[in-house]
C-alpha cells in the first residue's frame, strides 16, 4: 500500500472554515483529517503542499516514521502552521490504517478504556437570568460539567475592557454556583484575555469553591507568568489548546502549571503526539480536557483519543451552528445525553461525502478572528 494522493479542502461551515485533509492510497482507502489553525488555512495548505512532495509513494502504515520525517524535514522544526498540517495528516493516516486492519482507531492506541466519552457543555447566553435558565436546562438533561461565558464581549464594536469583564464575570460565576449547587463542575474560558494581575483579581473576587477551573486566562508563551499566577490563586488551570507539540506542554506538566491538559489533536501533531502528551500528563496526575471547536472529523478523533487514555476528564462539545452539516458528514460520532458513544466501525468511524466537500470548497472564504481593542484604542487579545 502506498500514499497515492493528498488533497486540501477549505470548507465554510457554520461561521468559519474547516480545513479538511484527504489522503488516498493506491489500494482504495481514504483517510480524513482536519487542521486546527482556524483562520490561517492558506498557510496550512502551503505546508501540506511541501509535505506532499515526499509523502507520495510512502507506506501509510508507518505513521510514526512519517511523523518524524515531516517534523525533521526542515531546519526550522515545528511551529503551529507546520504541526497543524502534520496533525491533519497524522489523523488521516490513522483513519486509513484502522480501515486497512478493520479496527477502530482506538485499537491502534492500546484499546478502548471506556465506552462513553463524557463531554462538557458551553453556555451561550449573556445575561445572568438567561445563563441560569440555560445552565439548569443542561443540568436537568444530565450534564455534569459546564463552561460559563465571560462578560462584556462586544463583537459589533470590537471594544473589550478586561477590568469591566472580570468584575461582571465574577458576579455571574457566584450567581451560577448558587443556582446550580455544589455537585456540578463549573469553569470559565477567558481566552487569554487577561494579565496575571487581572486574573488574580478575578479569582479573588469569588468565594473559594466557586470555580473548578479557569481556562487559558493569560497567554501561554511565558510559563513563568503562570508560575507567578499559581501563587496568587488556587483555582485549577486548564491550559494547552494552543500548544503545538509535547515540548510546549513540557513546563506546564513538569512544573504543575496546569491541572487539565487542553490538548487539541488538530494542532498538537495528531494522535502520535497527543498520546505522548497523555502519557506524560498521566505520570503527573493530570487529566486531558481536549479542545474541540471544529467539526465531526476532529470530534471523532478526540473521542478515539478519549477512549484510549486512562487520564481523561471531559471533551469539549462544540455547538452545532452548521459545522456538523450532515450532507457533508452523513455519519458522525453520536452524542448520547452528555456523552459521546465510542464508535466501533473501522478507522475514525465517520463518513465524509467527497463530492459535497469538493463542491463546498470551490470558493474559498476568508475568516478573520475579531481584532479587539480597548477603549483607548490599544490592541488586546481575542
Amino acid at each position: 500500500m502506498k500514499i497515492a494522493a493528498i488533497y486540501c479542502y477549505p470548507v465554510w461551515l457554520g461561521r468559519r472554515n474547516q480545513l479538511l485533509i484527504q489522503i488516498k492510497t493506491d489500494e482504495g482507502q481514504t483517510g480524513w483529517g482536519e487542521s486546527g489553525l482556524s483562520g490561517r488555512e492558506l498557510a496550512v495548505m502551503g505546508a501540506v503542499d511541501h509535505f506532499r512532495q515526499f509523502l507520495l509513494g510512502q507506506d501509510p502504515m508507518r505513521i510514526g516514521r512519517i511523523w518524524q520525517e515531516i517534523y525533521r524535514s526542515q531546519y526550522f522544526e515545528g511551529g503551529r502552521v507546520l504541526t497543524a498540517a502534520m496533525s491533519a495528516i497524522d489523523v488521516a493516516l490513522h483513519d486509513i490504517k484502522g480501515q486497512a486492519l478493520g479496527v477502530p482507531v482506538y485499537e491502534l492506541l492500546g484499546g478502548r478504556q471506556r465506552d462513553l466519552v463524557p463531554g462538557f457543555a458551553t453556555l451561550r447566553t449573556t445575561t445572568p437570568d438567561e445563563m441560569t435558565k440555560e445552565g439548569l436546562d443542561f443540568i436537568e438533561a444530565g450534564w455534569t460539567c459546564l463552561r460559563l461565558p465571560r462578560a462584556l464581549h462586544q463583537p459589533e464594536s470590537q471594544i473589550y475592557d478586561p477590568r469591566k469583564s472580570l468584575a461582571e464575570s465574577a458576579q455571574w460565576m457566584v450567581a451560577c454556583r448558587e443556582a446550580f449547587g455544589s455537585a456540578v463542575v463549573l469553569g470559565i474560558d477567558y481566552h487569554h484575555r487577561l494579565s496575571v494581575a487581572e486574573t488574580a483579581s478575578f479569582c479573588q473576587r469569588m468565594p473559594k469553591g466557586t470555580l473548578d477551573f479557569i481556562e487559558e486566562p493569560i497567554r501561554d508563551e511565558c510559563p513563568e507568568a503562570y508560575a507567578t499566577l499559581r501563587k496568587l490563586t488556587d483555582v485549577p488551570f486548564a491550559i494547552g489548546e494552543e500548544f503545538a507539540s509535547k515540548w510546549q506542554f513540557l513546563p506546564y506538566i513538569e512544573q504543575g502549571l496546569t491541572q487539565f491538559a487542553r490538548v487539541d489533536i488538530a494542532n498538537v501533531g495528531g494522535f502520535t503526539e497527543a498520546m505522548k502528551v497523555a502519557g506524560w500528563a498521566e505520570a503527573h496526575y493530570i487529566d486531558l480536557m481536549p479542545h474541540n471547536p471544529l467539526g465531526p472529523i476532529t470530534t471523532a478523533a478526540s473521542v478515539h483519543l478519549g477512549a484510549a487514555v486512562a487520564n481523561f476528564s471531559w471533551l469539549e462539545v462544540a455547538g452545532d451552528d452548521g459545522r456538523n452539516d450532515r450532507n457533508i458528514f452523513p455519519t458522525q460520532v453520536q452524542l448520547k445525553g452528555a456523552d459521546y458513544v465510542v464508535p466501533d466501525a473501522p478507522g475514525l468511524g465517520i463518513e465524509v461525502n467527497e463530492a459535497a466537500v469538493i463542491e463546498a470548497s470551490r470558493n474559498f472564504r476568508h475568516w478573520e478572528a475579531p481584532h479587539l481593542r480597548r477603549a483607548d484604542g490599544s490592541v488586546t487579545n481575542w
